[in-house]
């Protein structure tokens, strides 16, 4: 028997165990699909906004990770993310009273400073588990015309991403990774790695909500495990286009390039929360990328979309070539 390896499912056979569930409750408005960030609820004046998330790659910070997460999934929709529940489950014979209070206190520190009301949950020290799993479940709500679904991308928008790539995967590999990447680098650029979820940053909330405000977007997807490359075939499938990706127009930070150069994996399939995948029209992209600057959000154009019979194509040393794809996160190479 063969069995799958850890990450995502692969996105074909998802489709096939989606379509086993066909949505008929007429208030659905967004249900489950390839690329959509989170479910829409028709709830009457507005739209109520769903997702879940667990964090399972790290648990440093797991609270504040489980939180950022799942909020950022909330906003990618153009909705501001408001409820937060959280399951903890918590390893036999590992947890104490402090572990169960810093993941609490992570919990509650990021969903104040979100403005987020921390409403419920379910906590059990859970057999054969060997370390912390937070599922975080977050709920949010929009203006009706203010939703953002990545079905409306359409060939001729311009591509924007904001900040730069694998954001989160550079983060957690220099910190479960540190002492070879201390070795190699020193303590001052294993500080800075480590010190990306915080700056740059996971959320991107502000991002999402700020360019969602300035203009009419077409979509917007944050991308996770997979990387950026994962996030882009995500976007697009669920908008049913093509896209064409300038590399050398993708941001990618120092600490990025050398601890990927080191443990010798691609950037552009490292796990990315923190970046966000922007479609819109193009009259519309100076204004984005100049309210987003305003309030110091780096923004910079990648790509365009194309029709869907084009396919997923990069353009890398004068040359178009096919999207690479990643069926793991490359994070599972190193840790």
């Amino acid at each position: 028997m063969n069995y799958f390896p850890v990450g995502k499912l692969d996105y074909r056979l998802l489709e096939k165990l989606l379509n086993l569930n066909p949505i008929k409750d007429p208030r659905i408005i967004v249900g489950p699909g390839i690329g959509e960030d989170a479910v829409v609820i028709d709830f009457g004046k507005k739209y109520l906004v769903a997702k879940t998330d667990p964090i399972t790659f790290t648990t440093h910070r797991i609270g504040w990770y489980a939180v950022n997460i799942n909020a950022n999934d909330i906003a990618t929709m153009g909705a501001t993310p408001k409820w937060f529940l959280a399951t903890l489950l918590l390893p036999e014979g590992k947890t104490n009273a402090k572990l169960a209070t810093q993941i609490f206190r992570d919990i509650i520190k990021s969903t104040q400073k979100l403005n987020i009301t921390l409403c419920g949950g379910h906590t059990e020290i859970s057999h054969k588990i060997d370390r912390p799993i937070v599922i975080g479940h977050m709920l949010g709500e929009v203006e009706k015309d203010k939703l953002v679904v990545n079905a409306h991308a359409k060939p001729g928008d311009d591509l924007l991403l904001t900040k730069g790539i694998a954001i989160e995967g550079t983060a957690i590999i220099a910190r479960e990774k540190s002492v070879p990447i201390r070795k190699k680098f020193g303590d001052r650029f294993l500080k800075r790695a480590q010190a990306f979820i915080d700056k740059p940053g996971l959320s991107v909330v502000a991002d999402a909500l700020l360019a969602n405000k300035a203009a009419k977007i077409h979509a917007m997807h944050d991308p996770t495990e997979g990387g950026l490359a994962t996030g882009i075939m995500e976007l697009a499938k669920a908008s049913g286009t093509g896209v064409v990706i300038d590399a050398e127009k993708i941001p990618c930070y120092e600490e990025t390039e050398q601890i990927c150069k080191f443990f010798n994996i691609q950037p552009l399939g490292l796990i990315a929360s923190g970046a966000l995948l922007i479609a819109l029209d193009p009259k519309d992209t100076k204004e984005v990328i100049a309210i987003l600057a305003k309030n110091g959000i780096v923004c910079n154009p990648i790509g365009k979309l194309t029709k869907k019979s084009e396919g997923l194509k990069l353009f890398t040393k004068g040359k178009l070539v096919k999207m690479p794809t990643f069926k793991v996160d490359e994070i599972t190479m190193v840790l």
